[in-house]
């Protein structure tokens, strides 16, 4: 053996870039998490008392809501959400909070309810379509189907 054969080598290009890919790599494999919407905290809702509260007292304590009732304006919804990313997965959502403050027909807090992800359910949507009785035409051929359909009468003509 020679002293030369005993010195350690110079790591070339991909030796001296390894570690860098490496870290790489890993770091993609993380998590990351997003967060959406808001929820009043705790001591803010507290703030908020049943049966005296008004909403313009809602408003400036917790803010304007994220959504309120559809058909009528007798709750206010503040929603927030937590999802976890992996790389190439979806989303996966592993938190939510639901604050639903309902109001009585003068406006004043009537109840004030907090949901999470444990009390959701999946809401399974109905895919029947509705038949139209138009099948394998056209819209071509549609239009030009009514060309010579027309029967006029004495009274049409005058």
């Amino acid at each position: 053996m020679t002293v030369e054969s005993l010195q350690p080598t110079k790591p070339g290009r991909v030796g001296r870039f390894l570690p860098v890919l490496l870290a790489l790599f890993v770091g993609a494999c993380a998590a990351i998490y997003t967060n959406h919407g808001y929820v009043p905290p705790e001591d803010v809702l507290a703030g908020i008392r049943v049966g005296v509260s008004d909403r313009e007292e809602v408003a400036r304590l917790a803010g304007r809501p994220s959504t309120a009732g559809v058909i009528t304006d007798r709750a206010w919804y503040y929603v927030a959400s937590k999802r976890r990313h992996y790389a190439w997965k979806a989303p996966e959502e592993i938190d939510r909070q639901v604050v639903r403050i309902s109001f009585d027909d003068r406006g004043t807090v009537r109840n004030i309810e907090r949901f999470t992800l444990a009390d959701g359910r999946v809401v399974r949507l109905n895919a029947r379509v509705t038949e139209t009785g138009i099948r394998g035409i056209g819209l071509l051929r549609q239009l030009l189907s009514n060309i010579g359909r027309t029967r006029l009468t004495k009274e049409d003509l005058r």
